[in-house]
């Protein structure tokens, strides 16, 4: 792998770190950052719409995380470059969400994402799918649903 290459992966890596960060903090304008202007949301396993733009997913999920502690967390990522200035990569996640009602919800799962460098040569996130393995609020297991 090429100095270059390498140097791609780790600004992916610190971008994802970006996403993560900005959302638990609510910098909303700095997170939106995060996306392409066309990028792709599927987080439809939990019943949320396809999204299709960076506006759509800003309208969309800022209200949701409204006046709740979010705390997330991604690992063991594994990251290819597929051309110069396009990438794919899946992150094992983990969060945790604490409204003000005093629920609680724990989940663990993967991200499975495409990233571009952008004209001005930033990496952002182009399409991202969540998928869940597990979820739980305030301790119940709610996905996947029980056998």
């Amino acid at each position: 792998m090429t100095p270059d290459e390498l140097a791609a992966i780790e600004e992916i890596r610190q971008l994802k770190a970006r996403y993560f960060h900005r959302m638990d903090q609510k910098r909303w304008a700095e997170w939106a950052d995060c996306f392409c202007e066309d990028v792709r949301v599927d987080t439809t396993q939990e019943g949320s719409p396809l999204l299709e733009g960076r506006q759509a997913f800003v309208d969309f999920l800022p209200p949701i995380l409204e006046g709740v502690i979010s705390l997330h967390h991604g690992h063991a990522s594994e990251i290819r470059l597929t051309a110069t200035d396009e990438a794919e990569g899946t992150w094992s996640m983990e969060d945790h969400l604490w409204w003000p009602d005093g629920r609680h919800l724990w989940g663990t799962g993967f991200y499975y994402e495409r990233y571009r460098r952008d004209p001005d040569g930033r990496w952002r996130i182009l399409e991202l799918v969540l998928r869940r393995i597990r979820t739980e609020v305030d301790g119940i297991r709610t996905y996947p649903p029980e056998a």
